[in-house]
């Protein structure tokens, strides 16, 4: 049935939808927020070169998105991290595609998703978000857009990646690895000295996934949610079970309602549990942070840590666990 018929046939039109019930208030909170905390990065995993790179700059007065940007651009042109950038593991036809998201403190946001031959997506992202009117570019078109942007076009397929690939070919066959840079992404929020929170995520998705696949990163609310009064949460791990529940916008929601960082991170990792019954064969890990300071971090599977630059100190810290 097509949309139109289907509205018809419910009645439902804009004069039946303003006689809803109004169930609550969307603009009310009830987080409080205090005294401005000092600066603080945290990203998932211990990607510590990120956290450094990110947390050195807001100590010297970086804004909080600039922060993010640098930081993860480490790992996108990390060659040894091959879930991310330049090295990233291609998808099944042997296509390296990378997707990445940055959001800033007011609230704009800039994504793209498919990008082939670019090793810095993120940035490419900020420049979707700074330079036009839209929130996202796929494929050709973002490719378009990033070299007219400046961006030089670079084979993003290393040699390792490239014989890894040729050897999984021989079977085919794909099976989650749970916490070993399977299907992972670097997720960062940056709360710099003005108070300001922002965030970026970017990846290069599952290994050997379908050509043309995408999953939560460069989605805003899935991958990466922030907003500048409360506080902001990233994901990682198996996409489409955080893209069901729209992981992160539910985690920052619940923050807004007053629940802790670590109690939004809990809820949302029960909501995947509650929607998928496989969830023991993948991960999906939360890190959260509000306006305070305050972390939280949770996940499916015990192994994953996330990564935290704060007073001069780069350290990492495992997460609490479901299993």
């Amino acid at each position: 049935m097509k949309r139109r018929n289907f509205i018809k046939a419910a009645g439902i039109s804009g004069a039946g939808l303003s006689l809803l019930p109004v169930t609550h208030n969307l603009n009310a909170s009830t987080f409080k927020k205090q005294e401005k905390p000092t600066p603080i990065c945290v990203a998932t995993w211990n990607f510590h070169e990120a956290s450094k790179t990110a947390g050195e700059l807001l100590y010297k007065g970086a804004s909080a998105l600039d922060a993010a940007e640098q930081g993860v651009r480490v790992e996108e042109a990390n060659l040894k991290n091959t879930t991310v950038g330049n090295g990233g593991a291609p998808d099944k036809e042997g296509n390296v595609t990378l997707d990445a998201c940055i959001m800033s403190p007011s609230g704009d946001c800039g994504s793209v998703v498919y990008l082939k031959e670019i090793e810095h997506p993120v940035s490419v992202a900020r420049k979707v978000m700074e330079e036009t009117p839209h929130v996202m570019l796929a494929g050709e078109g973002a490719l378009q857009f990033a070299i007219q942007q400046g961006f030089k076009r670079k084979n993003l397929l290393t040699k390792e990646s490239e014989e890894n690939w040729k050897k999984w070919l021989e079977k085919k066959e794909y099976k989650p690895i749970i916490n070993i840079e399977n299907h992972d992404t670097i997720g960062m929020l940056c709360l710099d000295e003005k108070g300001d929170i922002a965030g970026a995520c970017t990846t290069s998705g599952l290994a050997y996934k379908m050509n043309g696949r995408v999953g939560d990163s460069p989605i805003i609310g899935a991958g990466l949610y922030l907003d500048n009064e409360i506080g902001g949460a990233v994901a990682t791990g198996m996409g489409e079970a955080i893209m069901k529940s729209v992981s992160s916008f539910l985690i920052v929601e619940l923050m807004r309602q007053g629940k802790s960082p670590q109690e939004a991170c809990e809820i949302a990792v029960q909501r995947i549990i509650k929607q998928n019954p496989n969830y023991k064969d993948f991960q999906a890990a939360f890190i959260a942070l509000n306006k305070n300071g305050e972390i939280g971090s949770y996940c499916i599977h015990e192994g994953f840590s996330y990564a935290k630059y704060q007073d001069n100190k780069n350290t990492n810290n495992p997460s609490q666990s479901y299993l």
